[in-house]
């Protein structure tokens, strides 16, 4: 799957660049609240269309730095 692939690229330049720093990322407290809200929202109220969109893009890159941090760990131990 092209998906898929291009995906696990990404992942991978992430990884190389500097696996430690690719571990050690944490998102930024502003954002981390943001996304509690939006999950929060969802299961109460709903959300908006645009909330529904950034609530999705919220889980692909954590998704993609879950990846990214298991790939990082694989690298160092290598």
């Amino acid at each position: 799957m092209i998906a898929s692939t291009i995906f696990d690229e990404i992942v991978e330049f992430i990884a190389r660049k500097s696996p430690e720093d690719v571990i050690a990322f944490q998102p930024s407290e502003q954002s981390s609240q943001r996304y509690e809200m939006l999950v929060h929202k969802e299961k109460s109220e709903g959300l908006t269309d645009n909330e529904k969109k950034e609530l999705e893009n919220f889980e692909v890159l954590e998704h993609l730095m879950r990846r990214a941090k298991a790939k990082a760990h694989l690298i160092l131990a290598a």
